[in-house]
């Protein structure tokens, strides 16, 4: 902890105590505090160890020094993993700050909230307060809570001169470090402050300090006679005027040494307006109090009452001009200061600066010098080497001879029985997932429990062979084999940047090794090369070996767990069939109460007290629905685990269940939800093509989309949806894809409904034309997208739609990449109209050339995106091959520069855009929020401007008359925008 004088105070280490207080013979805290002040006669000794001003500094007493030691330690332990300070700081209470010049922590009070994240603290042992990050301010154990051991002193019957300047101050602050900074003096208090400021007479060595002050002349005596009470009471005053008016005009510089920099508490540079003290401040405005207007007058005899108006309203005038000449003349004194303080802070600048140059080159030359004598002790142990060096090799390759022959271990007999089996095993649960047959299913059931008993019968008899194997000894001794680690081990040790030692010294090992077969001849050189490589192999095959019979046996024990739980007994789905009676129970009741709502809708003795009642008793119903629903969902989840590892045989078994139709879906496709159960809004603003409602399930707000399909477009749909949503499923919300709900059939139409979450108003076409995002929030929300697309790519899927309405954007910093219509195959998305923004074409120049679609033409669709995203409203052209021209365009120079690498046509992949230096310092936060909760719904744009999730226009050839709609107006035959948009 650095002191006034900018040294290293030497008591820095300290860990926690019970107080000064609390220790015999220690002077605590003096005489008790009153209003003014008391009289005291106590006398210590103490050390300083900060100056504030000339006549005021911090000292802690020399009978702390090991309270201090034990006060370090203890924070030392207790702060690194302790909380940081969040919310409001309380100012009363005592925290732990890490002191930013040398990153020891110390105990501090916060003094002053500067902002969110910066706090100015005062460190109580040591008197001196810098401004800390929150992160550097944290809570400490209440052992720790007890007073600062530093306590604050000003020298008795002295003051600072009202007209002293701010480069007077500097130099009496350093006259009084002289005096008083690390040097133990003796006290004599005076007084004491209800703040706690000892006034006392201050000697070293029989030296009067304040004397020595008052001398120098950077103090004087005090000039108006009273007592101790009202004498300090009017510094204290004065101190108080002088720091609220140096708030307004002198910056708050961090205290350095031999800098004019000072780390500015309550009551600092009480200099900079002492000589102001006397006015009173309103506003902007500066008034003398009436007193003084009247003793200033020139009329001996004459009250107030008998001054005339025009009199009194001229020397009011008076005096505000003799104010404003005078805060005229301060003012250009502190930007002489202000200017003065700016030169020498420039020339400690370049004074670090070339420290900095200096330092550099002596760590190289010192670097330098280690390294050659590195090089120097290398060829010493060459020579001691060389004397011995070919017996050592021949001793060493025969101990290694030693070793790969003799203990080495061979391959358990049980383990190749149980890979066969194990083969056996896999073959026959195959057979039984691709059976069909009903009379076929039984057989291979039987066939399949038999080779399962044989297989954990193998698995027993591994388990006890391989647990009498030294598996991880002898892996230990191959491990440790090694016959160049003698010289390489040298040169593990070698670390510094000197390049040409460098290269000298790995010269003389790689001779060192060469010398090994060199020295022999031709004949010996070939036995010993053939003889190594003959051992080297053997033992990397016996390591091959060890790890393979290290993985069965873990397979092994871990079959062996699983299968206990279900060799003689066999999984039913009693529990499925139950929840699936409840649903059936509740569907019905639930249409009952619908047609009871509608007829009651239509009778003569309608009611609202009726029909309220009736609408609760439906929500109710299809509240209880979607609950068992869920139970249903998760009986088919342990059924779906069961089938894959255990028993495929359960569709077979039970094809009334729908487990299959489950499994193939990835649990999308659900029979028991239906949307004419569901409380469903149409959205005829979004689409007038495709059937489009909007609905509420648990509180959250869902779309649903209807797909027409047939016998053979219904499994290639179910397919794409289930690809798609595995991919989600991987990472789900921080995948960067928009989430799948479920997949539901109509009973009444040829229509399949994709249930989607519905986020109105969060497209990224809508949101630019309401209220554009700027570069920061752009780079946020186009990072989440890249992401998206890496996951997509990452399951080897094409979007091929990847546009403005196909992005949502939440809370303006996180992207969302949407799904796309599964009834169209890549291609046909990304022909689709949709695939522009602006006058920009999305569409890829391979694309248009007839290729098919790409990860590669998804990313050049992401990188025009990103650059109308970064555009705005200036104007660019389009090159030959159809890509904007980008270096016309002003823009971030690391934006313009990916955007160069996704438009050439070796483009970028979605992984590589991720690591761009753009990209990072944006956090693409990973969230889950909950459909409709950044935008209200009356915040949804015209039917023109919202789009359906991810689905582009259908096919051209439906256009009416071949002729365009008119902009806001949605096309009618697959032009339409689908709800990509608005979710």
């Amino acid at each position: 902890m650095r002191g006034a004088g900018g040294g290293r105070w030497r008591w820095k280490h300290v860990r926690p105590w019970r107080g000064p207080s609390a220790r015999a013979g220690t002077v605590a805290s003096g005489p008790a505090v009153m209003d003014g002040g008391t009289e005291s006669d106590e006398v210590e000794d103490v050390i300083g160890c900060y100056v504030e001003d000339a006549v005021t500094f911090w000292a802690q007493n020399v009978s702390t020094c090991n309270d201090l030691l034990k006060l370090s330690c203890a924070l030392a332990e207790a702060c690194p993993g302790a909380n940081a300070v969040f919310g409001k700081p309380d100012f009363s209470k005592i925290y732990g700050g890490c002191f930013s010049e040398d990153g020891c922590w110390y105990r501090c009070m916060v003094q002053q909230v500067i902002n969110n994240e910066k706090c100015q603290v005062l460190y109580i042992d040591y008197g001196n307060s810098e401004v800390l990050n929150r992160s550097d301010i944290v809570e400490i154990p209440t052992n720790l809570q007890c007073p600062g051991v530093a306590k604050k002193y000003r020298l008795w019957g002295l003051q600072i001169p009202t007209d002293q300047n701010l480069n007077m101050f500097d130099q009496g602050k350093k006259f009084l470090s002289s005096l008083v900074f690390e040097k133990e003096i003796k006290i004599h208090h005076k007084a004491k402050h209800k703040d706690g400021t000892i006034m006392a007479q201050a000697e070293y060595e029989k030296i009067d300090i304040g004397e020595e002050v008052a001398k120098a002349g950077f103090a004087e005596k005090y000039t108006s006679p009273g007592t101790t009470k009202d004498v300090e009471e009017r510094k204290v005053d004065a101190m108080q005027n002088q720091h609220w008016k140096t708030k307004v005009s002198v910056p708050l510089w961090v205290n350095k040494s031999d800098r004019m920099l000072y780390s500015i508490q309550r009551g600092r540079f009480d200099q900079v307006a002492a000589s102001a003290r006397s006015r009173n401040f309103t506003g902007n405005h500066m008034f003398v109090p009436k007193e003084k207007v009247l003793a200033s007058a020139s009329v001996p005899d004459t009250s107030l009452a008998q001054i005339g108006p025009d009199q009194k309203l001229s020397e009011d005038k008076e005096v505000l001009r003799m104010e404003n000449v005078n805060l005229l003349q301060r003012q250009k004194e502190l930007e002489l200061e202000v200017q003065q303080l700016k030169h020498e802070l420039q020339a400690e600048k370049e004074a670090s600066r070339k420290t900095a140059e200096s330092f550099e080159e002596t760590l190289g030359a010192y670097i330098g010098t280690k390294m050659r004598s590195l090089a120097a002790k290398l060829k010493a142990l060459k020579e001691v080497r060389h004397a011995n060096k070919s017996s050592c090799f021949e001793e060493q390759l025969s101990q290694a001879i030693k070793v790969a022959t003799e203990g080495c271990l061979t391959v358990p007999c049980s383990l190749e029985k149980l890979q066969k089996t194990w083969t056996e095993y896999d073959l026959a649960q195959e057979r039984i997932r691709l059976c069909r047959n009903v009379d076929e299913r039984d057989e291979l059931i039987t066939k399949r429990d038999e080779v399962q008993q044989d297989l954990c019968s193998s698995v027993e008899e591994l388990i006890l062979e391989v647990d009498q194997l030294p598996l991880s000894e002898r892996s230990r001794t191959l491990q440790c084999f090694d016959l160049t680690s003698e010289a390489s081990s040298v040169l593990e040790e070698v670390v510094g940047n000197a390049d040409e030692i460098l290269r000298k010294f790995e010269l003389a090992i790689c001779e060192e090794l060469d010398t090994d077969l060199n020295e022999h001849d031709e004949t010996k050189k070939g036995i010993i090369t053939s003889t190594y490589n003959k051992v080297i192999h053997k033992v990397r095959q016996e390591q091959s070996m060890i790890a393979i019979i290290q993985n069965r046996y873990l397979a092994g024990v871990e079959f062996k767990k699983q299968a206990e739980e279900w060799l003689n007994r066999r999984p039913n789905i009693n529990d499925l069939l139950a929840i699936k009676k409840t649903v059936k129970k509740l569907k019905a009741q639930l249409r009952w109460k619908l047609i009871e709502k509608k007829n009651f809708e239509e009778s003569d003795d309608y009611s609202e007290f009726e029909m309220t009642r009736i609408k609760d008793e439906i929500a109710d119903v299809r509240n209880r629905l979607v609950q068992e629903i869920s139970k249903e969902q998760e009986e088919y989840e342990k059924l779906t685990c069961l089938v894959q590892k255990w028993f495929p045989e359960l569709p077979l078994l039970y094809p009334e269940a729908g487990i299959l139709d489950y499994v193939n879906s990835s649990g999308l496709l659900t029979c028991s939800l239906e949307r004419d159960l569901l409380d469903v809004e149409p959205m005829k603003e979004l689409s007038t093509k495709r059937p489009l409602v909007c609905s509420e399930i648990q509180g959250q707000k869902v779309l649903l989309k209807g797909y027409s399909v047939d016998v053979s477009s219904e499994a290639k749909v179910i397919e794409r949806v289930a690809k798609y949503h595995r991919a989600w499923d991987q990472q789900k919300e921080k995948s960067g894809l928009l989430q799948l709900l479920f997949l539901l059939f109509c009973k009444s139409d040829p229509l399949v409904y994709l249930m989607v979450p519905y986020y109105p108003g969060a497209n990224l076409g809508a949101l630019q034309a309401d209220r554009p995002l700027t570069l920061e929030e752009a780079l946020k929300v186009m990072k989440g997208v890249a992401q998206g697309l890496q996951t997509l790519h990452g399951a080897n899927i094409v979007h091929g739609s990847v546009n403005g309405n196909n992005v949502f954007v939440v809370d303006r910093k996180q992207g969302i990449v949407g799904d796309f219509d599964f009834t169209k195959s890549e291609e046909q998305r990304a022909a689709a109209n949709t695939m522009a923004v602006s006058t920009l074409s999305l569409v890829s120049p391979e694309l248009k050339m007839g290729q098919p679609a790409s990860p590669a033409s998804d990313m050049y669709a992401y990188g025009c995106l990103l650059f109308w995203l970064c555009v705005q409203n200036q104007e660019f052209g389009i090159k030959e091959d159809g890509t904007p021209e980008v270096d016309v365009v002003i823009m971030d120079q690391k934006v313009k520069s990916l955007l160069q690498k996704l438009f050439c046509c070796n483009r970028l992949t979605a992984e590589q855009v991720l690591r761009d230096d753009c990209f990072l310092l944006v956090d693409a936060i990973p969230v889950s929020p909950q459909s409709g909760e950044e935008h209200e719904s009356g915040e949804e744009h015209e039917s023109g401007e919202e789009h359906e999730s991810g689905e582009e226009h259908e096919s051209g050839e439906e256009h009416e008359s071949g002729e365009e709609h008119e902009s806001g107006e949605e096309h009618e035959s697959g032009e339409e925008h689908e709800s990509g948009e608005d979710i």
